[in-house]
Parts: structure tokens; sequence; C-alpha cells
């Protein structure tokens, strides 16, 4: 009897522990497709891994671009990203910098796993529905406990890192009106009326306020 291929080698990349943790968790309940290796956030992806999972949580505009690029040019594993903005003009520049997938956050984790499985056979993979098909959040972010959905920890992480609401509306590809609706919902959550008082609050809870730290 022949022996089953060995499954794919995943590793998550994000900044945030938390964000590695629980995707981590999410796609160990999946053994039989996909070992997880589950990364310190301060150290780069190795090549001892097949597919890395590039999560851009909190990773706006040219940052995270210049992020995907490098890793891409200098790691032999299959990268995907995992985002929860899918604009297309961001699809395609992704897929141009040598991403082999672009994959919602709105997936179930049943169809992540099948997706990471695709890619690792040699498929390039987009799969973006609207988020009102998810099944439930997926993976952990920092501010969950508190409440915050997945979105309103975004924002509130980017506050944190110093960009305005117009800056934060370029980079997550929303109307400054959905931004403006995101942070009054956050500070409601936490219990803020003013930036510094958010900005005090995400330091105390986890989210990182260096927008220079990468783990490249």
């Amino acid at each position: 009897m022949s022996t089953p291929p060995r499954p794919p080698r995943i590793a998550v990349l994000n900044d945030y522990e938390i964000v590695v943790a629980g995707i981590a968790r999410m796609l160990a309940d999946h053994p039989e497709h996909v070992e997880v290796v589950e990364l310190d956030t301060r150290r780069p992806a190795t090549d001892d891994v097949d597919i890395v999972l590039f999560d851009t949580f909190a990773r706006p505009g040219e940052a995270g671009e210049q992020t995907l690029s490098q890793l891409a040019d200098s790691s032999r594993s299959k990268i995907v990203v995992f985002a929860w903005n899918t604009d297309p003009e961001l699809v395609e520049k992704a897929l141009s910098q040598g991403a082999a997938g672009y994959l919602s956050k709105a997936l179930s984790a049943e169809r992540l796993v099948e997706a990471l499985r695709a890619v690792h056979d040699g498929e390039r993979i987009v799969e973006t529905p609207s988020p009102r098909s998810a099944t439930r959040p997926v993976g952990d972010w920092p501010g969950r406990e508190a409440g915050l959905g997945a979105r309103e920890s975004e924002v509130l992480a980017l506050i944190a890192r110093g960009l305005s609401n117009q800056e934060i509306a370029l980079a997550l590809y929303l109307s400054v009106n959905s931004v403006k609706t995101h942070i009054r919902n956050a500070y409601r959550k936490i219990g803020a009326q003013r930036r510094s008082q958010a900005v005090r609050w995400a330091l105390e809870n986890g989210f990182d306020t260096d927008p220079d730290r990468t783990r490249l």
C-alpha cells in the first residue's frame, strides 16, 4: 500500500502574535490536509515550509506591498495573501508581486484548507467572496475579547500606528464615512472619547504601534 502524500506545511505570517495563533489554531483542526508551523512573529518564514499564509491585518498601503514583494523574492515557499480587503486592484498587484494566491477572510475554514491544498498542487487560486458569505469570523485579532469586530480592530490598529482617517480609508479601500463609523463603534466598545485615549487603550491591549516593524 502506498504512503499517502505529506500534507503541505503552512506558516502564518503577521506582526501580531494573536493573529498568527488564531489562524494556526483554526487550521490545526484539519491535520490530515495541512500541517501548521506556527512561527514566532519576529522571525522570518523559513524555507522548510511549503506555503506562507501572509495575513495582511494592519499592514496598509506601500508597507504591506513592499513586504510581500520582499518575501516573494527571498523565500522558496509559495506566498498566499489572506485579507479582508479583496479590491481587484490589490489582488492583481499581489499576484504581480509573486503571490501564488489571494484568499478572502470570508472563506470558511474548510474552503481555506481546500484552497491551500490547491496552491500546493500548483494552481493559482483567487477566492474573494463577499464578507456576508462568511460562516464565522476567521482566526483571531487583537481587541476581539473586548467585543471589537475584525474591521473595527484593524481600524484601531491603524489609528495606533498614527494614520489619519483619510489615510485609513485609502489603506483599507473604505470611504471616510465608513472609517468614522468603525471608529465610533470601536470607541464605544473600549470606552474612549478621544484619539489619544484610543491609542492608550491599544498600547495596553496588545496592539503594535510600530509601523516599521516587520518580520523580514
